[in-house]
């Protein structure tokens, strides 16, 4: 019997899967995430751990975790968890690829059209009682069908908002570090330079993963080549954008507007500048929160889990630990 770890809740049947494996499942309660101090004392009972994205286990906990032999992560992303730190501690770092594609397009496209034609304003006034009458002013907004869509990063999520902006008879133009042909031929998409895009576009949409080359991608120089006017969209990592730069172009009146699920910090303060403005719409990083899409993605950190406990290699590695699980016992 191993003892599993599970830093928050899911939704679905993951939990009772491991517990029907007869391994020990703990499970932190509550929605907000364990401390530091609470994931160090857990780790350091536990084989194995489910993960969230706002679990940041560095070399020091790993250190302090002999046992540990898997941290599953239920995310694409695993900017929580260094995977060569891991790896050097014998310890496999999985994720949960492809599952959640569909389902955060569905959102950033979402973002983009409630963003475009103030949808969130507009609720927020009349719920305020500001709507008196028809008006033919009142919250214009910018026309989706025609406008040139800006993907930054074309990768399987990516891909899907092309897919999803061609239906609106969108031109869709995309940019990353090498070009993909038979992306270009499945979405219709068109590679620019990142300068070149940002001048071209009327939605920027950021799809790339959170690495040191694209922290604070979008900076303000990078606002400053957009079009005035243009709306910037970001499901990706909050990081990824430079906020201060963001709220000066928005101040400026340069940008259109800005839809972020994701932000840096998470959760944003309160009496962040974001939020004065009413042409900016915040999310509490719930692009993948469909219930389908929530339980399948810890269903995959589940297998990933009980794969390592049976000594094989688990479907979705991000690592491959220098021991492989050598000299980390499963507790008994």
């Amino acid at each position: 019997m191993a003892r599993i770890f599970v830093t928050r809740t899911p939704p679905g049947t993951a939990i009772a899967t491991l517990r029907a494996h007869g391994h020990q499942v703990s499970v932190w309660p509550g929605e907000l995430p364990p401390s530091r101090e609470a994931l160090a004392a857990a780790l350091a009972e536990a084989d194995a751990a489910l993960t969230m994205v706002t679990d940041r286990i560095d070399e020091e906990l790993l250190a302090g975790a002999p046992s540990l032999r898997i941290i599953a992560n239920m995310a694409v992303g695993y900017d929580n968890v260094d995977p060569a730190t891991a790896a050097r501690a014998g310890v496999w770092l999985t994720n949960t690829p492809g599952v959640l594609a569909e389902t955060t397009a569905d959102m950033a496209f979402a973002l983009l059209m409630a963003a475009a034609r103030n949808v969130v304003a507009s609720d927020r006034d009349s719920r305020a009682g500001g709507w008196k009458t028809w008006s033919p002013t009142a919250f214009l907004g910018q026309d989706v069908h025609g406008a040139t869509l800006g993907i930054v990063g074309l990768g399987e999520i990516g891909q899907a908002v092309a897919l999803r902006a061609t239906g609106f008879k969108m031109r869709v133009v995309y940019t990353g570090r090498t070009r993909k042909p038979d992306a270009e031929r499945v979405t219709g998409a068109e590679w620019l330079p990142l300068d070149a895009l940002l001048r071209a576009s009327d939605f920027v949409s950021v799809h790339t993963p959170l690495t040191p080359e694209t922290h604070h991608l979008m900076d303000a120089s990078r606002f400053a080549t957009m079009k005035r006017g243009a709306i910037v969209i970001n499901t990706a990592r909050g990081q990824v954008v430079d906020q201060d730069a963001l709220v000066a172009a928005l101040s400026s009146g340069h940008l259109g507007g800005a839809a972020l699920d994701v932000t840096d910090p998470e959760p944003l303060p309160l009496t962040h500048p974001l939020y004065g403005f009413p042409n900016v719409i915040i999310t509490p990083h719930i692009a993948s929160a469909s219930m389908a899409t929530r339980s399948k993605m810890a269903e995959m950190a589940a297998a990933n889990i009980l794969a390592v406990l049976a000594s094989r290699e688990p479907p979705n590695p991000v690592n491959r630990p220098a021991h492989s699980g050598e000299g980390r016992t499963i507790g008994t």
